[in-house]
């Protein structure tokens, strides 16, 4: 897998489609009723792009530190932003916006050394020859909605055949026109995943565009997993990230107004990048490309706390494991810097456990003003450490998120233990 995943901490997540013309869920409001799909639709006629800036949008990606950015190239609706040779239905064909969105957006990413991710639906609500095959333990109570479930409940394996040769036509253009870094599957769930053949689509991808990452949504054939909206209280085996929104909603919602405080998303994006992780983070911009003012302003927020600590986020990965410092922490890659991040006021000092290496500098990040410290009981001479305890002052505490870092003569060595009987005193 890339390097430069493991080392990006931060990406932005885009849903940017027709649904944003009436502000409604992506795709799902037609397939659950919540609007007529011939309703959903007619969105297609006021989607304008018309103040659309991909150039701004890079400007303002790299002003929150994000390193890569996932855009919408299809959701579930079908509805192509690029322009397809594959189908009618997509922006440039359908909509007054007129023209392929995601060719200017890929190269104001790369203008900006930003990495260029696609998200891409494997099923399509819309194309006729969809809902064809059966999902694993096939229910005709549960299983009968006309978008994804053949109405006969019989498979039609010539149908999903032209299904599948329109899905990997469609991939193929996104390979050879953007060469993406990343592909973000979505929609592998709905007939079972042996039909997708996606072993196979992996090798095709792979050889197609060398050194593209692909997200986990692939029955078992992807590089990395993607928990979302539900904070991982463990980290993930393997390299991941989690999919957050900065409302409620992945797509524009107009009503929505039940946004995180940027203390809950540093919070969030400290404890992610603490447990090895990325942070994908998901803004809706509206149907004339512009990107909501609360939205511009969080991502803001946090590039300026990422400025201010950026030491203790970028060059890192997983800090200590669980129970040695109550908050979140980094690690150098080099082991001898640590990085401890709190969120709350402490009534005097901070305490962590199990550090088994000479302490050469405790100071606050941002700041470099250094800060008292003292190991407090523990027995070396029997290997085994004390508690370090910090002092830190009022005056050095950061509005949303305070780093200390903890600099060791020599690589770190975490003490894990239960201990044991010191036979000398």
């Amino acid at each position: 897998m890339a390097p430069w995943f493991a080392e990006a901490k931060l990406g932005i997540f885009i849903h940017w489609g027709i649904y944003a013309v009436k502000g409604v869920p992506e795709s799902w409001s037609f397939f659950r009723g919540q609007i007529s799909h011939e309703d959903y639709m007619a969105q297609l006629d006021g989607f304008t792009a018309a103040k659309y800036d991909p150039e701004a949008w890079a400007k303002l990606f790299k002003r929150a530190n994000a390193r890569y950015a996932v855009l919408t190239t299809k959701h579930h609706d079908g509805v192509a932003l690029w322009d397809t040779a594959q189908s009618d239905l997509s922006i440039p064909k359908r909509s007054p916006a007129a023209r392929d969105v995601i060719a200017p957006w890929v190269e104001a990413m790369r203008d900006h050394d930003l990495r260029v991710g696609l998200y891409f639906s494997h099923l399509d609500w819309n194309h006729p020859d969809y809902p064809s095959m059966l999902p694993a333990n096939y229910n005709p109570a549960e299983h009968h909605n006309r978008f994804a479930h053949p109405p006969d409940g019989q498979d039609h394996p010539d149908r999903w055949a032209r299904f599948l040769k329109f899905h990997r036509a469609q991939l193929k253009e996104l390979c050879e026109r953007f060469a993406p870094d990343l592909f973000w599957f979505d929609g592998s769930w709905e007939p079972r995943w042996e039909v997708w053949k996606f072993a196979e689509l992996r090798k095709e991808l792979k050889r197609r565009v060398p050194g593209v990452i692909l997200n986990a949504r692939m029955g078992g054939h992807g590089d990395y997993e993607t928990p979302e909206q539900g904070m991982p209280t463990i980290a993930p085996k393997g390299p991941w990230e989690f999919c957050m929104t900065l409302n409620d909603s992945w797509g524009y919602q107009p009503q929505d107004k039940n946004y995180k405080s940027p203390a809950q998303i540093i919070r969030m994006f400290t404890e992610v990048i603490g447990m090895g992780g990325n942070l994908l983070l998901d803004i809706g911009p509206k149907a004339d490309g512009t990107i909501p003012a609360p939205q511009v302003r969080h991502l803001e927020k946090l590039g300026a706390w990422i400025d201010k600590h950026r030491e203790a986020v970028f060059g890192t990965g997983a800090g200590l494991p669980p129970g040695l410092f109550y908050g979140s922490s980094t690690l150098s890659h080099d082991r001898r810097s640590l990085y401890l991040c709190f969120y709350d006021r402490p009534r005097k000092d901070i305490a962590v456990k199990g550090l088994h290496s000479p302490i050469k500098r405790v100071s606050i990040v941002g700041e470099g003003e250094p800060l008292e410290h003292r190991m407090i009981g523990g027995a070396p001479w029997a290997e085994i450490p004390g508690v370090l305890w910090i002092d830190v002052p009022a005056r050095c505490l950061d509005r949303h998120a305070t780093v200390v870092k903890v600099e060791f003569e020599e690589p770190l060595k975490i003490w894990l233990s239960a201990g044991h009987i010191v036979t000398a005193n």
